[in-house]
């Protein structure tokens, strides 16, 4: 599939000259940083030298004087407290966070996870009462609770308050909550917006730490878990999530023991290196979310809470054949996707997908969304049947608001829910057919050419040459990458291999590159073997990739990782 190189734009070079010679590194690492809003001095040291004394007041946030005051009154009067979260990542991490920390403070407390199929996302009906059979009397909520403004209502007639601890866009019914901790709200003045669930949850016990005189080491202790949920759940690593992530990184890579059901995951997924947010995205997400996805997501919360390794690893396995499980239903019914599409004329060159089985495995659909963008680029919904109706899962591209276009459909909808580039939807089963139909119009009338084409941002060209020791350890110090943060991708232009370009694994190539003979290092491509016979000819070619390091037989050298090539 071809793809777009688009370069970021350059700030202005008086700026990029006045930051390189105040940090004393090159115009190119120097751009870089300007790209991601640090031009001064001051900005740039707090980035590379994050601090948890950085961290914000937790008390600027809206509610949050409201929130500890109830969690004290509560803990005073020996009330049980149910910790509710949703089944993802997120959720589950938030959920072994706050019951986790607060069961060192009360006998009083259990936790809920709802079940995906029978309870759906969210604060459930079904989950209140249970919390009233069993007289629970505050609820805090996890990842959930902002767009419950109903079931919020339904628990106050039952006597349950509820402290709610989210992080998407409230509607504009704000749940009538003893407290609403969500920085998204228009009204909150917190300084930052971009807290993952799991990351509002901290901010309530770091409160809650501030108000009652416990020295913040003890929540500090829970970072591992924040990490996770912030690398999971795919939120900016700016800010204050990177200063999170930065130290909680710290405390999975550290010299004390890791959390038992970490250590545990980490064996499953096979990870031997130091740990970082791709590790964590790559390896513990798929495991963690496949439990809620497979079967009960509250053996995620189980094997996170673990005391002994033996009873993290009884856990693992049961989440880990919940993953295999996954991948097995996700495998088959991608394939029989992109055979759907393959076989069908309309569908092979529409502007979108929309595919419905009545016997796909409701929770992989999301997954079977995004693989199918990989073969076919463009918005797609895979559905579903579940509970009589057709429920779904949408992926988008770069640029196109998938979210806005279902709402266009909103006439043929039940429910619908989610942002730019995914969202969930319900419908009748007879509204299927009209439903592809108008929304296939609305993205053929709407999509651009160049949304149609994936494309690789890309921070600076610069010379194989440029690329030393002394240029990557500047750039290892702009971790952690993700979202918003990404690892630099730079270009190098007429290069070509030394003659050592060969295929390995199936598909994947290993080489050697230069551009004036003189300055070479190995690179690897993966999926890239079809560039094979232009390489072993010595055509030079322009190339895009990262910097990382490759250890082998112990010994630690540079190599490029690949994303493109393109031929002279």
């Amino acid at each position: 599939m071809n793809k777009r190189w688009v370069y970021v734009q350059e700030a202005p070079a008086e700026v990029v000259e006045s930051l390189a010679q105040s940090l004393k590194i090159s115009p190119t690492l120097a751009s870089i940083l300007c790209q991601r809003n640090l031009c001064t001095f001051e900005e740039t040291k707090d980035y590379f030298r994050p601090s948890l004394s950085q961290l914000h007041d937790p008390f600027l946030m809206k509610d949050m004087d409201k929130a500890v005051n109830r969690l004290n009154d509560a803990l005073h009067k020996g009330e049980k407290i149910l910790v509710y979260g949703d089944y993802d990542v997120d959720g589950t991490t938030s959920v072994a966070l706050m019951y986790g920390f607060l069961r060192g403070y009360t006998h009083q407390v259990d936790f809920y996870i709802p079940d995906r199929y029978k309870e759906g996302y969210g604060v459930s009906q079904q989950g209140i009462d249970w919390a009233e059979e069993n007289g629970f009397s505050l609820i805090i909520s996890l990842d959930c609770g902002i767009k419950s403004a109903d079931k919020v209502a339904y628990a106050t007639e039952k006597g349950i308050d509820f402290i709610i601890c989210d992080h998407h866009l409230p509607d504009e019914d704000i749940p009538q909550a003893v407290a609403v901790l969500d920085p998204k709200q228009i009204d909150c003045p917190y300084p930052y917006k971009e807290l993952s669930g799991c990351g509002v949850g901290f901010k309530l016990l770091q409160a809650f730490c501030l108000q009652n005189g416990i020295d913040q080491s003890e929540v500090y202790e829970l970072l591992d878990l924040l990490v996770v949920s912030i690398a999971s759940d795919i939120v900016p690593i700016t800010g204050e999530n990177r200063i999170l992530a930065y130290f909680g990184l710290q405390h999975l890579n550290g010299p004390q023991p890791m959390r038992p059901g970490l250590e545990a995951l980490t064996e499953l997924a096979g990870i031997t290196s130091e740990m970082d947010i791709t590790s964590i995205v790559f390896g513990f997400a798929p495991r963690i979310n496949a439990a809620g996805r497979m079967g009960d997501a509250k053996n995620s919360v189980r094997m996170l809470l673990a005391k002994t390794k033996g009873e993290a690893f009884k856990m693992a396995d049961i989440i880990n054949e919940s993953n295999k499980a996954r991948r097995d239903k996700d495998s088959n019914i991608t394939k029989e996707a992109l055979q759907m599409i393959e076989e069908d004329e309309f569908l092979r060159s529409a502007s979108s997908t929309v595919l419905f089985k009545d016997t796909w495995h409701k929770g992989v659909i999301g997954i079977v969304a995004s693989r199918c963008i990989e073969k076919y680029y463009r918005p797609t919904i895979i559905l579903t049947q579940s509970n009589g109706k057709a429920s779904g899962s949408a992926r988008s591209v770069h640029g196109f608001n998938v979210h806005s276009a279902i709402e266009s459909c909103s006439d043929l909808l039940e429910q619908f829910g989610g942002h730019m580039y995914a969202a969930g939807l319900t419908l009748p089963v007879e509204n299927v057919p009209a439903f592809r139909a108008r929304f296939e119009e609305i993205v053929a009338s709407t999509i651009t050419e160049e949304q149609k084409i994936p494309q690789i941002e890309i921070d600076a060209k610069i010379d194989i040459k440029q690329i030393t020791r002394n240029f990557y350890n500047i750039l290892r110090q702009m971790e952690p990458f993700g979202p918003e943060n990404l690892k630099p991708v730079f270009v190098s232009e007429c290069v070509y291999d030394t003659g050592s370009v060969r295929i390995v694994g199936d598909s994947h190539l290993k080489l050697r590159l230069t551009q004036d003979g003189y300055h070479s290092i190995d690179a690897i491509g993966f999926g890239l073997s079809d560039y094979y016979k232009v390489i072993s000819k010595g055509i030079p070619f322009d190339v895009c990739y990262t910097i990382e390091e490759n250890v082998y037989r112990g010994v630690i050298n540079l190599q490029l990782r690949i994303k493109d090539i393109r031929s002279k």
